[in-house]
């Protein structure tokens, strides 16, 4: 099968690191040239909890949309997300982008609406990939989050993966924690 080119959110509010570690270790069994975002901590948005850390992951995957979602879950599971007895959110990985596709498959709608609406996706994604275009409306990331009005608290902070630093110094001196 050809290569697709995805993006990927990723989130947690439990043991943060360590499962956002878990996650990026996970994909790079399945997604080729797995590049990362800054990351961003952030308030809840639509549920009670602590904070999370969040970023957007890019890179190319054989796999087809739908074996792709369901590797997913399972590293999610693998995480605890499915746990009955869990508190918060240890991982969450979602298909924000899958090729150019657009539209309803199977219940998976691309690209996934949390794309337009919420800061700590559109601002990674501005940062990983600020000329590639969003299927949907045609614009570019750069563009859609320079005139996003979007009232959500973030901001970016330290975060190290196999010994790279993925958020910038100067991106968090430019953007302290308010």
């Amino acid at each position: 099968m050809p290569l697709t080119t995805v993006f990927l959110g990723m989130g947690s509010n439990v043991e943060r690191e360590r499962h956002l570690h878990a996650g990026l270790e996970a994909l790079t069994g399945f997604v080729h040239n797995l590049r990362c975002s800054p990351v961003f901590e952030s308030e809840p948005v639509g549920i009670r909890s602590g904070p999370f850390f969040n970023l957007v992951v890019t890179g190319e995957t054989e796999l087809s949309l739908t074996e792709l979602s369901l590797r997913l879950k399972h590293i999610e599971a693998d995480n605890g997300r499915y746990a009955p007895d869990r508190k918060g959110l240890p991982l969450d990985i979602d298909v924000l982008l899958y090729g150019d596709l657009h539209g309803d498959f199977d219940g998976l709608v691309l690209p996934r609406a949390e794309v337009l609406k919420n800061a700590f996706v559109l601002w990674p994604l501005a940062l990983l990939a600020p000329d590639v275009r969003h299927p949907g409306v045609d614009r570019d990331f750069a563009s859609l989050w320079a005139d996003a009005q979007i009232d959500q608290s973030l901001w970016p902070v330290p975060f190290q993966w196999r010994g790279m630093e993925l958020t910038p110094a100067e991106l968090i001196q430019a953007h302290p924690a308010a």
